[in-house]
């Protein structure tokens, strides 16, 4: 028989469920203003997307205690969540891409930010009782593009790498996919359809999740046999 629970969909958090990155690189730059370093927001996200605040902050501030470096990702975070707290939502089309879940097939977040962040979007939204597993910046050594965040979610659900489909903004996150052996489904929220659409292992790329439909992805790219895999 058909058995759906071997297939997965697994969803980065910022700027793919929620469009949030600009509000994170307006908090980067006020962080760094605070500390003296002028930054161009746009380039430092595309740059930095996907990776954690332990590995992008100490290229800022490479003499910095470890208690130094923590209390900056918290100043930074802070700065992010009030900034976005009155534009918070889900972006267009997730909601119902979520709720149309008819099939038995087990969904993720794979993320590389705090768990204070994932728990202001998961819960303020509503969002966490879709979801299978949460991975999040606590549970992997490396952030994007390393695939530990994706394959440790795939092992986590019980679900083949190779059956899992990533929904994505980053091109670390890309990158990452990639190397897990997934296939990607790219959100334009920062880069554009047709940059994302140039890179390895991306099928699709939308600017919201309006017109994706949950059956019709996994028919098309996570290919049912008649037996358990």
């Amino acid at each position: 028989m058909i058995d759906y629970s071997k297939r997965a969909f697994i969803f980065d958090m910022d700027g793919t469920l929620v469009d949030n990155m600009r509000f994170h690189g307006a908090a980067w730059q006020m962080m760094m203003l605070e500390n003296g370093i002028e930054t161009d927001a746009r380039e430092f996200l595309v740059k930095t997307a996907g990776k954690t605040n332990r590995e992008i902050i100490p290229n800022f501030f490479a003499d910095a205690t470890e208690e130094r470096l923590l209390e900056l990702g918290l100043r930074k975070e802070t700065i992010y969540r009030e900034l976005f707290l009155p534009e918070r939502r889900a972006i267009e089309g997730a909601i119902e891409f979520l709720e149309a879940k008819s099939l038995v097939v087990k969904m993720a977040v794979a993320t590389a930010a705090p768990v204070a962040n994932m728990e202001f979007v998961l819960d303020g939204l509503e969002l966490r009782r879709f979801f299978d597993a949460i991975m999040t910046a606590a549970d992997v050594s490396h952030g994007k593009p390393n695939p530990e965040v994706f394959l440790k979610s795939a092992e986590k659900l019980g679900v083949a790498p190779k059956n899992c489909l990533v929904f994505e903004d980053a091109v670390n996150g890309f990158e990452a996919a990639h190397r897990a052996g997934m296939k990607s489904i790219g959100i334009a929220t920062v880069n554009s359809i047709e940059d994302i659409l140039r890179l390895d292992s991306v099928v699709e790329a939308h600017d919201n999740f309006g017109e994706l439909k949950p059956q019709e992805l996994i028919e098309k790219y996570l290919p049912l046999s008649k037996t358990v895999e």
